[in-house]
């Protein structure tokens, strides 16, 4: 009871850090559409689907592998804060991290021809093999970061990634460099240039340790192997979510890549990066929900909790509609001006992707609040239900136009996913173990 007074202030503290993290993925969400638009100008149709592909594997490999490790880290730390216990352990996620880094090196090389072919160059394929070995440091820092609520250096560590990236299609467009090794180069140097803020990360950690400000860990303590077992539980589960939601936003472009070549297949990333772009702004608010509703659920209660859902919800209904409005008026025109593609954009197609962007994220926050409670299991088979349908929408040519066939289809799925997680998150919460 003696902790209830200091909700407000709490709240408070978690709406000025999701703040600050807003501007800075804002920022980010702002220069990664900035990429593609550039890139679209400065090479062929092939060779900007060929880029197109890289990202979109290397996003998917991102988020399965990396983000569950991040989304762990973050909730632990946040946990072990609320409680005001030992500082948390950050042995178990480095070993899952550094496993699941391993393990896609091994699938990397094992596969290397195949992604060659595809991508149509070796010097792509090592592009994307050192960007995604690179992005297990970055996604680390992030989860440390956001466990800790130090959200404007996770906000830097954003924009400096987005920054380092945008710089190379523009160097381009000016003609200091030229072709698209030149523009790829920018996505292998992002995730290098975003742990620059990490030097500053140590700098505040050692002071406030210096200050007493923070509790100490047994330097030598190693993970027991229910901590081990429950940690790499989490991170499983997350990486099915992950996979699932990297599912939705990139089946279309790999289907179609496969069916009709990556000229089509940058038309149909250009028409996702409607919902490309939120989902990037509105991973800040996920990524400050999930270590402030951790804490609400450690000390605080239901009714916080549901407040801080009912608010997130409320701001992103409000923000698809903006979103769905405005592509009903000036979508094709705002496509055609951004994208030098000589095709035809639909207005309702285009509304429909604002649409399931909307669900979309409604799911993503209420995958937060299962992951907070312990519900990680049944937020993950949501998801990968969700994404079974929409594989299956896109596999099977109900509609003959593939652009068509991927808007719908993302909208019905997404809608789905919202449905079912809305039931997971009205299941209640399971009882805690004992600590």
């Amino acid at each position: 009871m003696a902790a209830a007074p200091a909700a407000p202030s709490d709240d408070g503290a978690y709406a000025r850090g999701a703040r600050i993290l807003s501007l800075g993925i804002a920022s980010t969400g702002v220069f990664t559409f900035a990429y593609f638009a550039v890139a679209s100008h400065t090479l062929s149709p092939s060779e900007y689907g060929a880029v197109a592909f890289l990202w979109s594997v290397l996003f998917v490999v991102m988020s399965v592998i990396y983000r569950p490790v991040e989304q762990l880290l973050s909730r632990t730390l946040a946990t072990s804060r609320a409680l005001g216990g030992e500082a948390a352990s950050l042995r178990t996620p480095l070993i899952i991290q550094g496993s699941f880094a391993l393990l896609f090196l091994v699938v990397a090389l094992a596969f290397k021809g195949t992604l060659e072919d595809r991508l149509e160059s070796e010097t792509l394929f090592w592009i994307f093999v050192g960007a995604a070995l690179a992005y297990a440091a970055s996604y680390f820092a992030r989860g440390y970061f956001a466990g800790h609520q130090w959200f404007a250096l996770y906000g830097g560590l954003v924009l400096f990634e987005s920054i380092a990236r945008i710089l190379f299609p523009v160097a381009v467009a000016v003609g200091i460099a030229s072709g698209q090794t030149a523009v790829a180069l920018g996505i292998l140097a992002a995730p290098f240039a975003s742990l620059l803020v990490v030097p500053a990360a140590l700098v505040r950690y050692r002071r406030r340790e210096a200050a007493g400000e923070l509790p100490t860990a047994p330097a030598a303590a190693p993970a027991g192997r229910g901590e081990l077992r429950e940690g790499a539980d989490f991170a499983l589960s997350v990486a099915m979510v992950q996979l699932a939601e990297q599912t939705l936003l990139n089946v279309a472009v790999l289907t179609v890549a496969a069916s009709a070549g990556n000229a089509l297949a940058g038309v149909v990333f250009n028409a996702f990066m409607i919902a490309r772009a939120p989902l990037q702004l509105f991973q800040s608010i996920q990524t400050s929900l999930l270590p402030h509703l951790a804490g609400l659920e450690a000390t605080e209660g239901r009714e916080a909790f549901a407040r801080a859902i009912r608010v997130t919800v409320l701001a992103i209904t409000g923000f698809a509609a903006a979103i769905t409005l405005g592509l009903l008026v000036l979508g094709p025109f705002a496509m055609d001006l951004l994208f030098d593609e000589a095709y035809d954009y639909g207005r309702l197609g285009l509304a429909a992707v604002g649409v399931g962007m909307g669900f979309h994220l409604v799911a993503g926050t209420l995958n937060q609040a299962a992951l907070a409670r312990g519900r990680a299991r049944l937020a993950a088979g949501a998801w990968l239900l969700g994404a079974a349908v929409f594989v299956v929408w896109m596999v099977v040519p109900v509609i003959d136009d593939q652009l068509v066939r991927a808007e719908t289809g993302y909208l019905a799925a997404a809608a789905l996913l919202c449905a079912l997680l809305t039931a997971v998150y009205r299941g209640g919460t399971p009882a805690r173990p004992a600590a």
